[in-house]
């Protein structure tokens, strides 16, 4: 595991300095700059994974209580695209946080290729969220998702404005979304 670690570190640190030089405000002004920003971002990162790991954990037993199909946990965690997405997007939404350019987003597009699931890196999504088969799925930037939610395939959280503001939708805690459902714009579901 140690090995592993320093070769995420090495690696991530060398990408994210590449990707700095992408920012929009305040790039770092060489590229040694660049490279101890990274470095800084890329620990505060690697200790953010505990607490990422505890919430998957939390969408995986949602995935194991929220279909009847699944025979045990292993099977959700090593075949179901939904929750691939999901742990792909809850570690691009910490760099995401952290203001690393390009390579959250990067992120979520390969595991929508993989996966036909397009989360967007920006979105915050509460714990023992599921997605059940997936295909089709989009959830915007500045989308809300409390606990313990289900999305079925198909379905849509997306915006309705081109502007910088909160354009997505608000999905409060226990609700399911059926299969092809389209909520558009910054409304509002409750909970329950």
């Amino acid at each position: 595991v140690g090995e592993i670690l320093e070769d995420i570190h090495y690696n991530l640190t060398k990408q994210t300095a590449r990707a700095l030089q992408h920012r929009e405000e305040n790039p770092p002004a060489s590229p040694e700059a660049a490279l101890e920003e990274a470095a800084s971002l890329v620990n505060q990162f690697l200790a953010r994974i505990p607490a990422v790991r505890e919430v998957l954990m939390t969408d995986v037993q949602a995935g194991y209580d929220g279909d009847p199909a699944a025979y045990n946990t292993d099977e959700i965690i090593l075949s179901y695209p939904g929750l691939y997405a999901i742990f792909v997007n809850r570690l691009a939404h910490e760099l995401f946080l952290l203001g690393v350019p390009l390579i959250p987003r990067m992120m979520t597009e390969y595991a929508h290729g993989l996966t036909g699931i397009d989360i967007h890196p920006g979105a915050t999504i509460g714990r023992r969220f599921f997605i059940d088969h997936g295909m089709g799925i989009v959830i915007g930037e500045t989308a809300e998702i409390g606990d313990d939610v289900m999305l079925y395939h198909g379905v849509t959280l997306g915006g309705r404005s081109l502007e910088k503001v909160k354009r997505h939708p608000t999905i409060g805690d226990r609700v399911t979304i059926g299969a092809g459902a389209k909520v558009l714009g910054p409304v509002e579901i409750g909970a329950d």
